[in-house]
C-alpha cells in the first residue's frame, strides 16, 4: 500500500468499506488458481490484503496470467520483466488491462492501473 497518513471523514469511510469487502477465502482460491494456470512461473505471495497486492503490484503474475490464457506463440504480452521503476511496472499492469479487454473482459469490470499499484 502506499505511505499515507490515516483517513479522515468520508475517505475514512471509503476505505473502512473496501476493508470490510476483502475476503481472505476469495484470496486464498484466487492464488491457487492463478499458481495452477501459470504454473512454476511464479512464486505464492505473502498472506494477506498487502501481500496480495505486493504480488500483483509489478505486473509480472497478471501478465504472464493473462499470456498463459492464450494459445502458446499467440501471447499478447510479449515481453515480461520484474522492475522496481514505478513506470515500468504500471505499464505492465496497463499492458495486462489491455489484454483483458481483448480477451473480453468489459471495460466497466476493469480497474484502473493506479488503482493496483496504490493498493486502493
Amino acid at each position: 500500500m502506499a505511505n499515507r497518513g490515516p483517513s479522515y471523514g468520508l475517505s475514512r469511510e471509503v476505505q473502512q468499506k473496501i476493508d470490510r469487502q476483502y475476503d481472505p477465502e476469495l484470496e486464498q482460491i484466487l492464488v491457487r488458481w492463478i499458481l495452477a494456470q501459470c504454473g512454476g512461473d511464479v512464486t505464492q505471495p505473502a498472506p494477506g490484503r498487502d501481500g496480495f497486492q505486493q504480488w500483483l503490484k509489478d505486473g509480472t503474475v497478471l501478465c504472464r496470467l493473462i499470456n498463459s490464457l492464450h494459445p502458446r506463440g499467440q501471447a499478447p504480452v510479449a515481453k515480461i520483466q520484474a522492475s522496481s521503476m514505478a513506470f515500468k511496472q504500471m505499464e505492465q499492469i496497463s499492458q495486462f488491462l489491455q489484454a483483458a479487454e481483448r480477451y473480453g473482459i468489459a471495460a466497466t469490470d476493469i480497474f484502473q492501473t493506479v488503482d493496483l499499484w496504490e493498493g486502493e
